[in-house]
Order: structure tokens, then C-alpha cells, then sequence
């Protein structure tokens, strides 16, 4: 059943369900929480439940998942259930109603010469335009609006028009990871639903069956991702050990003995535009060490398997040291969106993680 391919959740699932049993289905509803949590797939399998061919099972509203058009709305195909999201490579789709899509206007600059993809007024006001007929096969006129936190303004009041006199046959889906970002007013005409990440065994259990990966690959992959299930299923795991590898050796007696030998990493790693990278595996790095200083359970370590090389660096620094570093990576990481120089940013750690080591202050 396509409910049951959503990890986790169960309490947001129960909701949608209670709603659909007892004909109480709210015409906006917001799906906010973390990034690659499974918001916008349980929006996929609400409209799957609504739009669904057979009849629902004994056990409570689901989707059979192979009718045509539990098939239809997978394939974005379905006439009547519509999608916004933002695409910086697309123009305004002229798609028709029978597409089931709308796509975004160009994009609009940001710092740095790229691209912030937004949803645009034109694509709000498409979705209007086929939002106020009635549904040509399915139950309801379905819009789900991903990423709905990067409408424009004009986009947003549009929308608001919109639910505030929804047409009885309409159903808004609006999947957020940043549900501030959106108007009050808008967050007030949705009932809110919040989704917090699945828990770390079913995250695992999930990726040693879907990816067939051994356990210790899948507790990695869970604990690197934050049980972030999305994540997890796309991440390339062979890429992010090569990562670690690589940036391991930042923190190695070696390299830390010699500042030039910092240096010339911290640039290397500025010109292939890895430095963030660098911060970010460095605080998880220092995240185990200050673990491994208060004893905790090795199960609440990221580099477990590392645990010999964690226990002997963690001896060289003290917890108010590794505290200390580890703030200041994460001040570094909140100032990250006003360009500062991170090279600069990352000599400063490495040298700061140098000077704390005692081991390392015996040679230049």
C-alpha cells in the first residue's frame, strides 16, 4: 500500500486518514519539517488515496498504488491533480489542464550570480485558471505546491486569494522545510500538519532493504543524514567515505604539526570549493571527540568505526576546547549566506585545532 512506503510518520499518516474516513478533509494543508523527511511523498500518497480506482481496504483509507491513476498521479499525469514547483531551467509552462503540471518562470538572480529557483504569479494564477472547474475523473481538484516557501510575494497574495474562497472541490497540498518564510496569512487558511524525521531504526531498516546495504553502511548513512530517509536513499555513500577520508587527515598528528601543511590543505580545498565541506566534516569530527571525552556510548558516534583514532585525538584536547572550535564552526556556518572568506574561515579552525593540540605546538 503506497501509505506504508512512507517511513515514519505514522501520526501525520493518521491524520490524513481520520480525515478521508470521516469525509472531513481540509481544503489547504501545510506538510512542514526538515529537508528529505518524506513531506512531499506523503502528499503524493495522499492524492494517490483520494484519486484511487478501488475501492480503500478494510484496514482504512489507502491507495492500491497500480490503478491508472494511482499510476497517473506518480507520472504527474493525472488531470486532475496539479503541481507548482520551482524549476530555474523552466519558462512558464503553457501546459493545458490535462498536463497536471505548472512549471516555474526564469529565475531570478541571487548573490553570487546564481539562481534562487522561485514560484512565480503566473504559474499561482495557471493553477486558478484550471483550480475553478470541477474534477474531470477523480474525486477532488488537487494542487500541490512543493518547496511553497519560495513563492514571490505576488505569487503568495495570489494564492491567498485563492484560499480564502476555495472552490468545494479544491485541496491545496503545501510542503515546506521553512514554513516561516511563508505569509502568516497564507499558514493561517492551511492546517498545519509537522513532520519530524522517522526514527533512526526505521531509517536503517529502510536502507539495508531498498538499497540492500549491509548494516554498519546503513547505521553510517542514517547517522551521517540525520535520519533524513530522502537523503539517505539518494546519497552516495561511496563518495561521502571517499569525503571523510579525504578530510580525516585535517585532524591526523601529521598534518597538525605542521602549519604549512594546514595551510596549503585549507587552500586546496578553497579552490575546489570544499571548504564548507571541510567545516562541516570537521564539526562532525569534533562532534565524536567531545562524545568520546564524556564517555558516551559508542552507538552515538558517527565515525564508530573510527573509535581507536577518535579516543586517542580526544585525549590531546579538552571538552571546553572542542566546545570552543565547535562554536566557532557553527558561527562561521550561520554567516555562511553573507560571502565570508572561507579560506580565511577554515586557516582560522585548522590553526585554532593546532594550537589546542599540545602534541602539535613542537614543530613549525
Amino acid at each position: 500500500m503506497p501509505f506504508s512506503d512512507v517511513i515514519g510518520h505514522e501520526r501525520p499518516k493518521a491524520i490524513l486518514q481520520a480525515a478521508l474516513r470521516h469525509d472531513r478533509v481540509a481544503h489547504a494543508y501545510l506538510f512542514h519539517g526538515d529537508d528529505g523527511i518524506g513531506k512531499r511523498l506523503t502528499a503524493l500518497r495522499f492524492a494517490q488515496t483520494i484519486h484511487c480506482d478501488l475501492e480503500w481496504p478494510a484496514q482504512g483509507p489507502d491507495a492500491c498504488g497500480g490503478c491508472r491513476s494511482c499510476r497517473q498521479i506518480e507520472a504527474r499525469t493525472h488531470p486532475d491533480f496539479l503541481v507548482i514547483e520551482p524549476d530555474p531551467e523552466q519558462t512558464p509552462s503553457t501546459h493545458s489542464a490535462s498536463s497536471g503540471q505548472a512549471r516555474s518562470a526564469s529565475p531570478e538572480p541571487r548573490r553570487g550570480g546564481q539562481a534562487t529557483p522561485q514560484i512565480k504569479i503566473e504559474q499561482v494564477r495557471e493553477i486558478e485558471h484550471q483550480i475553478i472547474y470541477k474534477p474531470l475523473i477523480g474525486r477532488r481538484k488537487i494542487c500541490l505546491i512543493d518547496e511553497a516557501d519560495r513563492l514571490t510575494p505576488g505569487a503568495a497574495n495570489a494564492l491567498l486569494k485563492t484560499l480564502e474562497e476555495p472552490p468545494a472541490h479544491s485541496l491545496f497540498l503545501l510542503v515546506s522545510s521553512r514554513p516561516a518564510a511563508l505569509p502568516a496569512t497564507v499558514r493561517s487558511r492551511c492546517q498545519p500538519l509537522r513532520f519530524a524525521a522517522p526514527a533512526r531504526t526505521q531509517v536503517e531498516a529502510a536502507l539495508i532493504l531498498k538499497r540492500e546495504l549491509p548494516p554498519a553502511d546503513a547505521r553510517f548513512l542514517t547517522m551521517l543524514t540525520e535520519s533524513k530517509i530522502g537523503v539517505a536513499l539518494s546519497t552516495d555513500l561511496k563518495a561521502v567515505r571517499g569525503q571523510r577520508e579525504d578530510l580525516r587527515m585535517l585532524v591526523s598528528p601529521n598534518a597538525l604539526q605542521s602549519v604549512t601543511t594546514l595551510l596549503s590543505a585549507a587552500e586546496a580545498l578553497h579552490k575546489e570549493q570544499r571548504a564548507n565541506e571541510a567545516l562541516e566534516w570537521l564539526a562532525r569530527w569534533l562532534r565524536d571527540m567531545l562524545l568520546v571525552r564524556v564517555g558516551a556510548d559508542a552507538d552515538s558516534l558517527l565515525n564508530a568505526d573510527q573509535l581507536g583514532e577518535l579516543q586517542a585525538l580526544a585525549r590531546t584536547l579538552s571538552p571546553e576546547a572542542i566546545v570552543d572550535i565547535l562554536s566557532e564552526i557553527e558561527t562561521i556556518q550561520r554567516a555562511a549566506t553573507r560571502n565570508p572568506n572561507l579560506q580565511l574561515a577554515l586557516e582560522t579552525i585548522l590553526l585554532r585545532l593546532r594550537e589546542a593540540t599540545p602534541a602539535s605546538r613542537v614543530s613549525v
